[in-house]
Parts: C-alpha cells; sequence; structure tokens
C-alpha cells in the first residue's frame, strides 16, 4: 500500500467503516438544478457504478467530491486522509518515458527516495528503508511495467517518450500513472473512451480485484456487470444506491416502479372515492360532518409520485433498395497500408457476405481501422485481388468524423446538403429518423452533446441506405439506453454489418462472426468473446494473439454455431418484416382512433352534422376492428419468430 497502509485504516476506522457519506446534496449548473437534497453513503471497498442519463450531473458530483466544486448545500464526508485519485484530464506529453510517469504517481515513493540519497541521520534513513520497504517500493517498476502492459503499451513502447504518441494513447499513460497510485477512492469517469475492447478486458479485471473504493462513470453494460458490486442510480436530481450488478440493478428499478404504479393507482383510486364522496355531499347539512371528515382523511392520505420515464430516441437505418448476391466483397492475397511498399495488413483471403455480422478483434495499432477503410473503399489493396458487388453501397461511421461536421451549422443543414431539392418537412424527418429531438435540429453541430453528433454522423453514414454498414466505435458517447436502441436498429437492418467496438455487449447481441486482427494479417477467430476475455487477461503473450490451444479446442463449433444462427435469421427475414411491418400499422391504427375519438368527443358535431357523426361512429369501428385483427396477427407472428429463433 502506498500512501497509507490498508491495516491503519482499517484499525483507524473500523472494519465497517463508511468511505464516503453524500448528505442532503444540492448542486446547479448555469442555474440549473442538477442535484437535489440527494443522499447516500458507500462503505469501504465498495465498487460502484455511478449511472444516469447524459448531463444529468454525474461529472459534476465527481467535481464535488474532488472539491474542484462548491455544492449549493448538503455535505461530502470521507475518512481523514482518504486519498482521492482521478484521471487528469490533460494527458502526459512530456519527454519524459511511459514507465517514469507512472512511476512519479506514486508521491510518497518519489519523495523517501530522494529524502534518502541526503539523509544523514541513520534513525532517520532506517525510518525511510523501512517506509520504502512497507509500500513495496522495490516491486514498484514491475507494477507499473505491468499495468502500462495490460492498457496496451509493451516493453519497447514504455521507454519511449510520452510526446511520441497521440492523445488517446497519452489518456491510457494517465490512466496508468492513477492505477499504479493505488487511492483510497478511485473515481473514473468513461475510462473506456480511450481503450480498445481489449484494454477493456483487462481494466474490468483490475477493477474487480481493486481492493479500495471505485467509483465508475460508464455506459459500459459489461464493464458494469462484471466489475462492480452496487450501483448508484442518479435520476430526477436524486441518489439511489442499490446492490448488485447493473443487471440486477435494472431487475430491482423495473420491480419498484412497478409497486410504486401499483401503490399510485391504489392511491388515486381511494382519493377519487373519497373526493366523489366530499362533491356529492358537502352541500348537505345531514352529511356536511362526515364529507368534513373525509376533507380531512383526503389531506392526510397524501399522493404517490408517478414514475416518469424518459423518452429515448431511437435509431433507424435505412433498408437497400436491393440486396446484392453475395458475397459482397472477396479478396484474395491482399495487401494494403499507406506507404508503397510498407504494407500493414498482409495475407488477406476474406469474404463478406450480404447478411453477415462480423465484429473485428485486436488490440489497437494492429490495423482494425486500417482494414475497416479498405473495405470502405478509403484504402485501394496494394497487391492482390479485391471483387465487390455490382453497385454496393457502403456506409461508414468512425469517430474521428465529428472533425468533419461544420460547427455553425445545424443537423438539418448537413441533412439538407444531401438531400437538396426536397422540402424542408422531408428535410427534417429525416433528421428525426437520426434520433435526433425536435428542439435540437436547429443546434449548431459545436452545441450538441457527444452523443447528439454520433447520431447525426451515424445518420449520414446510412443516407444512401447502404449495402454494409461499418462502424468504428459507435458507442463512446451514447448512454446504456441509447446503445440498446443502437443494438435493435442494427438487429432490424437487413444489410451487412462490420464493428469495431470495446462494448462486448454490443458485440454479443449484434454479431455472429468473430475475426482477429494480429501479426499484419485477419482471420477467423473460432472461440466466442468469453474465450477472447480469458487470454486478453490471462498473459501479456496471450493478449498478443496466442490463443490457448484447450480453449480453441474447447470452443470449435461455435463459429459454425454463429454462421447457422446468421443463415437462421436471413431464412426468417421475411417473417421479421411482416412484424415490424404489424407494428407500424397497429401505431398507425392507434393514432387514427385517437384522432376519431377526439372528433367524436365534440358535442358539436352531433348537433351541426349528425350524419357526419355516425360516419365517424362507424369509422371508428372499422378502424378498432382492423386493430384487433393486425394485434392478433402481430401476437401469432412474434409466437412464431421468437419460437424460431429459440429453437
Amino acid at each position: 500500500r502506498h500512501s497509507y497502509p490498508a491495516l491503519a485504516f482499517m484499525a483507524e476506522f473500523g472494519e465497517n467503516a463508511d468511505m464516503i457519506t453524500i448528505t442532503n446534496l444540492s448542486a446547479r449548473i448555469a442555474g440549473r438544478l442538477l442535484i437535489d437534497q440527494a443522499n447516500v453513503t458507500l462503505p469501504a471497498g465498495t465498487k460502484a457504478g455511478l449511472v444516469g442519463r447524459n448531463g444529468a450531473g454525474k461529472s459534476t458530483l465527481f467535481r464535488i467530491i474532488t472539491g474542484e466544486m462548491e455544492s449549493e448545500s448538503g455535505s461530502v464526508s470521507m475518512p481523514r486522509n482518504a486519498r482521492i485519485g482521478q484521471v487528469a484530464q490533460e494527458a502526459p506529453g512530456t519527454e519524459e518515458s511511459l514507465i517514469t510517469i507512472v512511476l512519479k504517481a506514486d508521491k510518497e515513493r518519489e519523495a523517501l527516495l530522494a529524502e534518502a540519497v541526503t539523509a544523514k541521520d541513520p534513525h532517520r534513513i532506517a525510518e525511510i528503508q523501512t517506509r520504502l520497504a512497507d509500500i513495496q517500493a522495490h516491486s514498484a517498476e514491475a507494477r507499473a511495467a505491468s499495468i502500462l502492459s495490460g492498457l496496451g503499451f509493451d516493453h519497447e513502447a514504455q521507454a519511449r517518450p510520452a510526446s511520441s504518441f497521440s492523445g488517446g494513447w497519452r489518456m491510457r499513460v494517465a490512466l496508468a500513472a492513477v492505477l499504479f497510485s493505488e487511492p483510497d477512492l478511485l473515481l473514473l469517469d468513461e475510462p473506456t473512451n480511450y481503450l480498445d475492447l481489449e484494454g477493456t478486458l483487462w481494466l474490468e479485471d483490475y477493477i474487480r480485484r481493486y481492493p479500495y473504493t471505485v467509483i465508475i462513470i460508464s455506459h459500459d453494460r459489461d464493464l458494469l456487470n462484471t466489475a462492480v458490486n452496487s450501483i448508484i442510480h442518479l435520476d430526477q436530481k436524486k441518489l439511489t444506491f442499490y446492490r448488485g450488478s447493473y443487471d440486477q440493478f435494472e431487475r430491482q428499478k423495473a420491480e419498484a416502479d412497478e409497486l410504486q404504479m401499483k401503490a399510485k393507482a391504489k392511491n388515486d383510486a381511494a382519493r377519487k372515492h373519497l373526493q366523489s364522496f366530499i362533491d356529492r355531499f358537502r352541500a348537505k347539512a345531514t352529511k356536511a360532518r362526515q364529507a368534513q371528515s373525509r376533507i380531512k382523511a383526503l389531506e392526510r392520505m397524501g399522493t404517490v409520485a408517478a414514475v416518469i420515464e424518459d423518452h429515448v430516441q431511437g435509431f433507424t437505418f435505412p433498408e437497400p433498395e436491393k440486396q446484392p448476391a453475395s458475397p459482397i466483397i472477396a479478396i484474395q492475397s491482399g495487401a494494403v497500408g499507406y506507404t508503397p511498399g510498407k504494407p500493414i495488413l498482409t495475407r488477406l483471403n476474406l469474404r463478406i457476405d450480404n447478411d453477415d455480422r462480423i465484429a473485428l478483434l485486436g488490440s489497437n495499432g494492429n490495423g482494425k481501422s486500417t482494414f475497416a477503410k479498405f473495405i470502405s473503399g478509403k484504402l485501394a489493396a496494394e497487391t492482390g485481388e479485391v471483387k465487390t458487388a455490382p453497385n454496393l453501397k457502403i456506409g461508414f461511421f468512425a469517430q474521428h468524423q465529428m472533425d468533419d461536421l461544420v460547427p455553425k451549422d445545424s443537423a438539418v443543414e448537413h441533412v439538407r446538403r444531401l438531400m437538396p431539392e426536397a422540402p424542408e418537412a422531408k428535410v427534417r424527418a429525416r433528421v428525426a429518423q437520426m434520433g435526433l429531438a425536435t428542439e435540437k435540429m436547429d443546434t449548431p453541430a459545436k452545441d450538441l452533446s457527444g452523443g447528439e453528433k454520433a447520431r447525426l454522423l451515424m445518420g449520414i453514414a446510412a443516407f444512401d441506405a447502404p449495402n454494409l454498414l461499418i462502424l468504428d466505435e459507435p458507442t463512446n458517447h451514447l448512454d446504456i439506453d441509447s446503445r440498446n436502441a443502437l443494438i435493435q436498429a442494427l438487429n432490424d437492418y437487413p444489410g451487412a454489418v462490420i464493428l469495431i467496438s470495446h462494448d462486448r455487449h454490443l458485440i454479443e447481441a449484434t454479431v455472429d462472426r468473430l475475426w482477429l486482427v494480429r501479426d499484419g494479417t485477419v482471420t477467423n477467430y473460432d472461440g466466442d468473446l468469453e474465450d477472447y476475455r480469458s487470454i486478453v487477461v490471462s498473459s501479456p503473450k496471450a493478449k498478443s494473439g496466442t490463443a490457448k490451444t484447450d480453449a480453441a479446442d474447447d470452443s470449435r463449433n461455435k463459429a459454425d454455431q454463429r454462421k447457422a444462427a446468421a443463415e437462421k435469421r436471413a431464412a426468417y427475414a421475411p417473417l421479421k418484416k411482416k412484424i415490424n411491418d404489424l407494428e407500424s400499422l397497429t401505431e398507425k391504427l392507434n393514432k387514427q382512433i385517437q384522432l376519431l375519438d377526439k372528433e367524436l368527443e365534440d358535442p358539436a358535431l352531433y348537433e351541426k352534422s349528425p350524419d357526419k357523426a355516425v360516419t365517424k361512429s362507424k369509422e371508428r369501428a372499422a378502424t378498432l376492428a382492423r386493430l384487433n385483427e393486425a394485434e392478433e396477427q402481430w401476437l401469432e407472428l412474434s409466437a412464431e419468430y421468437e419460437e424460431a429463433m429459440a429453437g
């Protein structure tokens, strides 16, 4: 333990001491109340995921905990001398080596080593050496190297200066530094946004074994299921603590919401009954006393708050007009790179079919993005043969494309350039399909959130209804509900998909095949993500791609299973389309009935146009019959589809 021994911590604060207590906390940003009289207590050693919608105030809460920002009222208390650690906002860009930067993060070790050089007093020298032994200073370099290795830096990279790395890699160094310092309270704000899948899997394992308190802001469901043992939910300006993983939190919250809705219904019914008695009898002298007693009962009863559900905008990827025959892309002996004669990827012998769902595995720097650019046509083959289906349309999304948005232009202006002849209503309807709310359509791109920019860019990438959609880290700025909406959209999309993502849940929910980018080539991976996770966290050598023989043998048939799943999905695609069409029809019929009900509720209709009222009544009855028929068909076909997919 570096600057506060675990045993001393337990002795001073007790085994069941609270690491952090938030009491009646309120906070505002620019006049907007984000947190209102919130309370939560975390026991020492808790691994908590802090979840809530984007903009709810999660990062604001972190700033209050660290003392960077003052709360409006309330308090945050924690044990005396407890050290708080979080990733530096600015990544290190000095000429110092990575290993040096990480070692310097342990301030106590640095100070003791410096003092050891100048100390003269034998007693002080003994104290220094004892303390250095207590904090395991002799193994510090090995521990720092292990953390850097886990985050993707090999021995050679660790000796290079930080200035030689890009911003994303420097952020990994900043993360390595705070992990190495082992604070009593570790605060991580979206730590996987600058990690690849391999780094994310390593971080999950590291946090799970971390011996002190951790709070993580994350929208990565697998990280929240694997690395934490509790969830703090920031919702409606309040903090609620749940024990267990994210999946357990969802179940507990759903159960609590259901109970609250039942309690509200019961409360509303009781209030309505009392109010009815009061309204009927308060004017009658014989019942006045009873009416007054019921008025008091009504006041004492109070109300039960409604469960407020935030609406999540969906994603819609337009269906290709015509799907070409497979393979849509076939590569033989291909090689690709950026400099002639220096290919990054070689020996490429691959085919992509029109219904393939493929995820690319492999550490950053191995060529995943290069391969995606190659498939999209942004990079030409240096050698080999590449055949593409006639009139193949490819949509490509990558995070760096956010820089291509015109900062002063709104989403409507970006889309209008793609459909210059279309009327304004059609342009706005297309923006709405991208999942941007009406009030955000005219907002300049520079003022959109990261998630809103991602939605706009994905919509632009899929604008021409591509046959193949390539998504390079699409979830970095999306919250959990938006990620679920993306999963649904990808599963409804009938074209082929190539996915690069550190979000394991997204991969497992949408793809059928795994390709491994490693050792300068791309090959089929026969295992599943659980096999791959075991390999990544086992050893640096295994992480670089040397798969364990037994793991591969145990899952030899899983590639066949994924292929069979893809074939089954393709076979039942017409049935799925019928189900989707019926969903659209029922929504349309429900809206028609609502409009008719509104007209029929008007008393003037019956006085001025009784014939029209009769016609509208008949029209409503016919529409209701169509709705009932459509719903019965939907239930029947949905049951058939679910049975087929489960079989």
